[in-house]
């Protein structure tokens, strides 16, 4: 396997291992309070749209050519970052 391959293999599986939390996080959302549920469901959809962001953007690195695989791997990691970031934002708002 390439290392090209390696990347998004580790990628791919850093972003499903994400996207699992969520779910855990998004049913103990909904053991919340009326009030706090709306919020969590809202800030639910914005972790799913940078969720689909990341997985989109995986995919267009996976397609990629190699003239311009570097920038897309930087591309590919600020997104990664702010998902994640996002995400633990959330988790500790639980």
């Amino acid at each position: 396997m390439s290392k090209r391959d390696d990347y998004i293999e580790k990628m791919k599986l850093q972003l499903d291992e994400a996207n699992a939390k969520m779910n855990e996080l998004e049913a103990k959302a909904r053991e919340a309070k009326a009030d706090a549920r709306e919020k969590y469901a809202q800030e639910m959809g914005k972790l799913r749209q940078q969720s689909q962001m990341a997985l989109s953007k995986l995919e267009e690195l996976r397609v990629s050519g190699e003239d311009s695989w570097d920038s897309m791997v930087a591309e590919m990691e600020k997104i990664r970052d702010a998902f994640v970031h996002s995400f633990k934002y959330f988790k500790s708002q639980l």
